[in-house]
């Protein structure tokens, strides 16, 4: 049986693809507060803004592709048992090739219902006001978990870190909450290789850990070679 390799993967694998985090330095996003387009209240407040900024998202997918580590990821798959969990919201790692992948944060190509959030289909356009899920009839919104909702793929992504004989942290500071946490549900024996250009202290970490400050296909290029060692 195959080694389970999780793969805990955040904002930097998909920036390498061009995709823009659409933070600025203040931290601002497109010049709005982060609670303005990414709050239950802020689209309750303004609709079309938020509509808006998240359109202007889903655009841009359709204009980047994959990088090579998304592809080196997808590609453990034929030695390990891969699981990707990731605090994105785009497809790459799907398109990558990825076949076993939990999104966090939700989907870019997803929407949902204003008042049921199990009610969820496959969406490639914009959202408009007045655009109506076609079951319930109410409103539709991205299939986004905004900040101050509940993050409802947490719970079966402890159990998959639970399971894991190795993990990856690529492209994520592991400093925002709940998705931070997930790499203290690792077994202490477990080998954690931390990928990215201007790694985070990661507090009380009890694995081995071997950090390597780069970009994230050339750390995948490193650590392809070394999980060789766990074959």
């Amino acid at each position: 049986m195959n080694k389970k390799l999780v793969v805990l993967s955040g904002a930097g694998v998909s920036a390498e693809s061009g995709v823009a985090t659409f933070r600025d330095a203040g931290g601002l996003w497109e010049g709005h507060d982060i609670m303005e387009v990414a709050s239950p209240e802020g689209f309750r407040k303004n609709p079309a803004l938020v509509l808006d900024f998240y359109n202007k998202r889903r655009r841009q997918l359709f204009e980047v592709e994959p990088n090579k580590a998304h592809k080196i990821i997808a590609g453990l798959e034929s030695d390990f048992d891969v699981t990707v969990i990731t605090q994105n919201v785009d497809d790459l790692h799907e398109r990558g090739g990825s076949t076993n992948v939990l999104h966090l944060h939700g989907e870019l190509l997803k929407a949902r219902c204003t008042t049921n959030e199990s009610a969820v289909i496959d969406w490639k356009e914009d959202i408009m006001q007045g655009m109506m899920h076609p079951e319930t009839g109410k409103q539709l919104r991205p299939h986004i978990v905004w900040f101050g909702e509940a993050v409802p793929a947490i719970m079966p992504a402890m159990d998959i870190v639970a399971m894991a004989d190795i993990v990856i942290v690529i492209g994520t500071s592991l400093q925002v909450y709940p998705a931070a946490g997930l790499i203290d549900y690792a077994k202490p024996e477990t080998p954690v290789f931390y990928i990215d250009p201007k790694p985070a202290h990661i507090p009380n970490l009890r694995n081995p850990l071997e950090v390597l400050p780069m970009t994230g296909s050339e750390g995948m290029e490193v650590v392809k070679e070394k999980l060789k060692s766990y074959l």
